[in-house]
């Protein structure tokens, strides 16, 4: 890979990665919930399951799922009524003491499957494999095994990075959304980006 790809691939990936969505509001609400320890098992989940998502677009699930309408929309509902259970879960709870009781959690394997019922980051993982895996400047790719490991490796980095940022910063706004009402409206913000997301899936 050529250092114009890699510097196109870094600067893709750092727009797309960094950028809030779907498992960046996640990650920040796990921590300001729950802690950064809490949240460290969703940060590690989501690079996880975008590389198991960039190694199944490499061997052409993602084209048959983007190709064949039935499989498309069951992913895009499967995705979207998660993303709205996860708000209205997030959206009631108040005080630290209620995030336990409402369970406001994600396990590993969630994270790891949220990945999949995501369709932006379907796209996403067709974009990066047809402009970095599969080509090379324009031209069939000779070497499609040894760039996808690339692009995986630059992904795994992003994927991680950008998740513990977020949740970094909030795990260090937890003590001053314990006061008052402020954790009530932190939570129903980041229920309001999820739902919004969900709404921008139906539409793509």
């Amino acid at each position: 890979m050529s250092a114009t790809e890699i510097t196109a691939l870094l600067a893709f990936c750092t727009a797309m990665s960094f950028s809030p969505g779907p498992n960046t509001t996640l990650a920040a609400a796990l921590a300001a919930n729950h802690g950064l320890k809490r949240a460290l098992r969703f940060c590690l989940a989501v690079p996880t399951g975008w590389i198991l998502l960039m190694l199944a677009c490499g061997l052409g699930l993602g084209a048959l799922i983007l190709g064949v309408p039935t499989l498309r929309w069951s992913v895009k509902l499967l995705g979207v009524v998660y993303m709205l259970w996860l708000a209205w879960k997030l959206s009631g709870a108040a005080r630290l003491v209620q995030v336990d009781a409402r369970r406001l959690d994600v396990s590993f394997l969630a994270g790891v499957g949220m990945q999949f019922l995501n369709i932006k980051a379907w796209m996403l993982a067709l974009t990066l494999t047809a402009g970095w895996v599969v080509n090379a400047a324009g031209q069939p790719s000779s070497n499609p095994g040894e760039r996808l490991a690339i692009v995986c490796a630059v992904m795994l980095a992003f994927a991680f990075a950008s998740n513990f940022t977020y949740a970094l910063v909030g795990s260090l706004l937890r003590q001053f959304l314990a006061q008052g009402r402020r954790l009530l409206w932190f939570n129903r913000l980041m229920a309001l980006v999820l739902v919004a997301t969900a709404s921008w899936m139906v539409g793509v």
